[in-house]
């Protein structure tokens, strides 16, 4: 019997999805509707951006074009990566030649090295190439305000052993507003306009200059501020080479652009695209269209110091994500980066990560493969929209240097972290392993000191900084006393009316280096302070007598877990939103623990 098939159903529209969201809404509470239902499900982002719980094809976003073609937002290259993957460039800070030479026989295809008081000593550079095949090997450099001696060196090197002037590829680095926004010093343009005369004249595959974006990302700025300052500091770069004598498109093809890759995988996606959209933008009105070219970093800003295995896991959604959005080279930190000089497992997991990637992943073999995702190309275009009112608004207070010296610029990005520092306080932000599901047994990991970073300029802020000041406090407290400071946790009635505040608890205590004790009685606990757990239906019963229990046994201070109460006794209340940091440093405050 044949049977036939039934009648199409006809296709759900937006206000159908948008009744189903309402319904889910409702049991937790909610009365809202329609458009409002939609909106509450949405994430409020930096710069003013929000991010929709769904899109469709009515979110439009201008033509993004083709790769290799302007604007360059689906990629710089016709080719993209398909040809072989990124670049993986490795970073050194020490003249080890061995590291050099594992690091390149085992995945990495560029350096990136350190020169200065703050890494190689430019007399060293010899030795810290050592073995390498210049002319196989792109190098970068970054040097600061040696970038001139430190060019010098280099040159003088490719000379030295024979390499033909033009299969040199690689970037001399020098980048005086990114040395002035890292230390406050001033550095003379002059030199660097030498630089890029040289290398126009004779090192076609040669780059003098970088505009490096991560001062600005690391002194605690948005993804729309990276994108404006590093937009600022290319033009300001472009009109000292053209004032110097270099036509505007040999200055443009000095340049390369330093960014951050966070664990925001689509933020980081859009970032890139959106940077090439915006700089092809300053090309072309500037009378020489031409491609960004984009070195990606993982941000050293999401690096935690405690539970760092956990970074390995940041920067692979970060390698994937500056992969994904186009870049041309993508450095991998280290998931011990924040710890010192990192070991030798460490830099074999961050160049294995590159080649996971795009070996047994083939995040290589599409080009610009979250192009046409509605959420993609509609993010981009509100954050190419926000970086460039961004730029707009450091030439206006007189441009990247100006707008640097002034403090106008430094006050701006502070802002910004202001904002991010209270969420990150109030674990709307959660950092895990630091203030979500820390291991208080785990000692911090040991390395050995690297060179300390140039300073003196915008200040680098990690997310981990708070929570990392309190164990501080808390490891020193083991180290004088021989035992953590300790919180009761006393859970009332059943498993199911406490496991979850008691859980809730016992991690926001141990973020702080509070050691939680949930067995046994308040007395034996060796505890100063109590928080009660339970159902608000026990705490109606329980609380005031409970609390009024723990007093009388020595507790100085009875929490409690939720925004039930007030009830006598009970002190104060930690719950989802509250200032973690705040509550926890006063905490310690009264534990006697500086």
């Amino acid at each position: 019997m044949t049977v036939a098939p039934a009648a199409p159903s006809p296709p759900p529209d937006h206000e159908q999805w948008q009744r189903l969201a309402a319904d889910v809404l409702r049991r937790s509470g909610s009365d809202l509707s329609g458009s409002e239902a939609e909106s509450a499900l949405s994430t409020a982002l930096e710069d003013g951006l929000r991010v929709q719980p769904l899109y469709t094809a009515y979110d439009t976003a201008p033509d993004a074009g083709l790769p290799g073609f302007a604007p360059y937002v689906r990629g710089g290259r016709a080719e993209g990566a398909t040809l072989g993957g990124w670049d993986v460039r490795q970073r050194h800070t020490t003249a080890d030649p061995a590291t050099v030479l594992t690091d390149l026989e085992n995945g990495v295809t560029s350096l990136w090295l350190v020169l200065g008081d703050q890494g190689i000593p430019v007399s060293s550079l010899g030795l810290a190439l050592d073995g390498v095949h210049l002319d196989l090997a792109p190098v970068t450099l970054d040097a600061g305000h040696e970038a001139g001696p430190a060019a010098e060196a280099l040159l003088r090197l490719y000379d030295e052993r024979g390499v033909d002037r033009a299969s040199v590829r690689g970037n001399l680095g020098a980048d005086p507003l990114g040395h002035e926004a890292r230390t406050g010093e001033r550095v003379d343009f002059a030199p660097v306009a030498g630089l890029a005369r040289r290398c126009a004249d004779a090192y076609p595959g040669l780059r003098s200059s970088t505009v490096d974006a991560l001062p600005y990302h690391e002194a605690g700025g948005s993804a729309a501020q990276e994108l404006g300052c590093s937009l600022a500091t290319g033009v300001a770069t472009l009109r000292e080479l053209t004032t110097a004598g270099l036509s505007v498109e040999q200055a443009v093809a000095q340049l390369e652009f330093r960014y951050a890759a966070t664990a925001d995988q689509f933020l980081t996606i859009a970032k890139l695209r959106a940077a090439r959209r915006l700089w092809a933008r300053v090309a072309e009105v500037c009378g020489a269209p031409g491609r960004q070219v984009q070195h990606v970093v993982t941000s050293p800003v999401m690096m935690s110091r405690r539970d760092p295995w956990v970074n390995m896991l940041r920067t692979t959604v970060a390698t994937l994500a500056g992969g994904v959005g186009g870049a041309d080279a993508v450095t991998v930190l280290p998931f011990d980066h924040a710890l010192g000089l990192p070991d030798p497992f460490a830099r074999r997991i961050a160049r294995n990560t590159s080649t996971v990637l795009v070996e047994e992943s083939h995040l290589a073999r599409v080009i610009d493969p979250a192009g046409g995702s509605w959420y993609v190309e509609r993010l981009t275009d509100e954050l190419a929209h926000a970086g460039w009112e961004f730029f707009r608004w450091i030439e206006g207070a007189g441009g990247q240097a100006a707008a640097l010296r002034s403090g106008r610029l430094g006050q701006a990005l502070s802002d910004t972290w202001a904002v991010r520092s209270a969420k990150l306080a109030e674990r709307h932000e959660p950092i895990t392993g630091v203030s979500e599901f820390p291991n208080l047994a785990e000692p911090l990991v040991g390395r050995e000191p690297a060179p300390e970073p140039p300073s003196g300029g915008l200040p680098r802020v990690r997310r981990d900084d708070a929570f990392e000041a309190l164990r501080a406090r808390s490891d020193q407290h083991l180290a004088t006393t021989g035992s953590r400071p300790r919180i009761f946790l006393a859970a009332i009635g059943p498993a199911s009316a406490h496991t979850a505040r008691l859980s809730f608890a016992s991690n926001l205590f141990q973020a702080g280096g509070i050691e939680p004790v949930s067995v046994g009685s308040y007395e034996d606990s060796g505890a100063t302070e109590a928080c009660l757990c339970a159902s608000d239906a026990l705490y109606e019963e329980q609380a005031a007598s409970l609390a009024e229990s723990l007093k009388s046994a020595g507790a100085e201070h009875v929490f409690l877990a939720g925004r039930s109460g007030p009830y006598p006794g009970v002190d104060a209340s930690v719950f989802t939103g509250c200032d973690v940091v705040a509550v926890l440093s006063t905490t310690l405050d009264r534990m006697g623990v500086s």
